[in-house]
């Protein structure tokens, strides 16, 4: 994987982390994809049988893992030609916003972290969607 892809998808990663964090503070009815992956952490811990850390802990390892997994998963944007870098950019991130309105109930984790309006469901896909599109025009960028 070209370091371009690599360092596309850590931007798109933070800023979708910056841009969460950022407007959960001033609003109220933002998404709150945090709970929902302190949510999913925890239930996988309980799963191996183990108890789940403390909140502050389980916020910082939830944060840890979207940085990394979501970097992972924008730098795809990058493989393959360039010319398309943008629309794979846009593709990967309508997907995972829609994967975060639609895997949530069907994991049996708590779906209004998401999809609690229609503003929030909105504002979900658009943060991914900000993401990559972050991730792919640095790629674009880099390469040139």
């Amino acid at each position: 994987m070209k370091s371009s892809a690599i360092l596309g998808g850590l931007a798109g990663a933070a800023a979708l982390t910056v841009l969460h964090e950022a407007i959960k503070k001033v609003d109220p009815k933002a998404p709150r994809m945090d709970l929902l992956g302190m949510m999913a952490l925890s239930k996988i811990i309980r799963g191996i049988g183990k108890n789940p850390p403390s909140d502050d802990k389980l916020y910082v390892y939830t944060l840890v893992g979207d940085l990394l997994s979501n970097a992972l998963y924008y730098s795809l944007a990058g493989i393959g030609k360039e010319k398309s870098l943008l629309q794979k950019g846009a593709a990967l991130g309508a997907a995972a916003g829609l994967g975060a309105l639609l895997l949530p109930k069907r994991l049996h984790l708590n779906e209004a972290y998401s999809n609690r309006t229609p503003r929030t469901q909105a504002m979900t896909v658009a943060y991914y969607l900000i993401g990559s599109l972050v991730a792919a025009a640095l790629m674009k960028r880099l390469r040139k």
